[in-house]
């Protein structure tokens, strides 16, 4: 058994990888771009799609899409390239489209607006790329964009990517998970997709280890150990340890307390 630790840490190694080139999406995309007829006519192939190498992004920016002015004593100042107006692709690139939008347009998409337009379309590659993108929309990211860049996302929601990366791999062998406050800044109604998504999770084999606060979460687990009783140098002692409708019987415990009303 292997033990995954799901933290907060920002997604791939760089500001430059994206929800998409996280879940390897992408490939499939610049695959896609590569076989209509125009890119083929124009002889480019999927990495002329691809803002990371030379061939088809902006040199000017090297497709960052802006160009990044270092101050010596105050934050650094993103400016928008002049060249591609961040748009990251040469103009012939950017000539290249799919049922109307270009490589630049698709990755200024939503997870919602592209899963619902990949699904509109009838070729089979275009379907794969809405099956791939789903388990972001189960995780409840469907707000974010394709290419939105790992340095403007939250822990919360770097955490849900590398959470999505994993439903989206084939079932392997069972793996230990340890996630660490997963449901930070999240709204109620995505809490439901998260727990879904671990259920996913639990249903394929796996288990799940939870450091969390949220009362929605601690009362769906099966085994709760609750430390105490007060925070920091004030706690650390095990209250409880057991099942979540047990706890509240813990005169003790500041989380059964709370928790009774939601049993």
């Amino acid at each position: 058994t292997s033990i995954e630790y799901v933290d907060q840490n920002p997604i791939g190694k760089s500001s430059r990888s994206n929800p998409v080139t996280y879940l390897k999406v992408y490939d499939e995309i610049r695959k896609l771009f590569s076989e209509l007829q125009s890119a083929k006519f124009a002889g480019f192939k999927p990495s002329h799609f691809s803002f990371n190498i030379e061939g088809g992004r902006c040199e000017e920016c090297q497709g960052e899409g802006e160009i990044t002015v270092e101050m010596q004593f105050m934050a650094d100042v993103h400016l928008v390239c002049e060249s591609c107006k961040g748009k990251r692709f040469r103009d012939e690139i950017l000539e290249i489209t799919y049922e109307g939008k270009n490589i630049f347009d698709i990755l200024d998409l939503t997870v919602n607006e592209a899963i619902d337009f990949f699904s509109a379309q009838k070729s089979t590659s275009a379907k794969k790329i809405a099956k791939q993108l789903k388990p972001l929309q189960d995780v409840g990211l469907g707000y974010v964009k394709l290419g939105q860049s790992s340095s403007t996302l939250s822990g919360g929601e770097s955490q849900r990517i590398k959470l999505a990366f994993f439903l989206s791999k084939e079932k392997g062998s069972p793996s230990l998970f340890i996630f660490d406050e997963p449901t930070t800044g999240l709204h109620f109604h995505d809490i439901r997709k998260l727990l879904d998504s671990f259920n996913a999770l639990i249903s394929r084999g796996h288990s799940i280890i939870i450091i969390e606060h949220n009362l929605d979460v601690i009362k769906c687990a099966d085994w709760v150990i609750d430390l105490g009783p007060e925070g920091g140098k004030h706690g650390g002692k095990l209250i409880f340890e057991g099942k979540p409708e047990d706890l509240v019987k813990i005169p003790e415990s500041y989380t059964g307390a709370a928790l009774k009303g939601k049993l």
